[in-house]
């Protein structure tokens, strides 16, 4: 196990969140920190591994897909001003993952600064059933999905982590 149950960094004590928002926070907050604990420890190749062939999948390429979807849900909100693709179209495959030290520290870096972005930009629309512009899609569908794709990704870190070094749990 990463953590000790009783010390689960992910659980606290007493009752769970107040309200509709903090539940969804506390959701996606949960799923976040558990992707970082499945690429603890891991060097520059082991995160890089594509450990489950065929797939091109890496814990790497997962740390940096989360980075280019938070960008893209962002743009959904911001429609007029969209960013850039962080990796471009051709990375679906995960290849730009690769098992270099500023690789990895640039895909944590990207991960961290595109999910405040987002959240910064989805906490500007406090109405969770306000409509946003691209697709008419309501604000609160943009959290719920946000949490369905981190505890997607997470089940595929399960499965990546333990084909790296045999570690499972949480």
């Amino acid at each position: 196990m990463w953590a000790d149950p009783d010390k689960d960094p992910r659980h606290s004590e007493g009752p769970g969140p107040d309200g509709e928002l903090a539940t969804l926070q506390d959701f996606l907050g949960g799923y976040r920190h558990t992707l970082l604990m499945k690429c603890e420890g891991l060097d520059p190749e082991q995160l890089a591994r594509r450990s489950v062939p065929p797939s091109t999948m890496s814990l790497l390429g997962l740390v940096r897909h989360l980075a280019e979807v938070e960008r893209d849900w962002r743009n959904w909100i911001l429609p007029e001003n969209p960013e850039p693709e962080l990796y471009g179209a051709a990375d679906g495959d995960f290849e730009g993952a690769v098992a270099e030290q500023d690789v990895v520290e640039g895909a944590f870096a990207d991960l961290a600064r595109e999910q405040a972005a987002t959240d910064a930009a989805l906490l500007a629309c406090p109405d969770l059933g306000a409509r946003v512009i691209q697709d008419d899609t309501a604000v609160r569908e943009l959290w719920v999905h946000r949490i369905e794709e981190y505890a997607r990704h997470c089940g595929h870190a399960d499965l990546l982590r333990e084909c790296v070094d045999g570690r499972v749990g949480q």
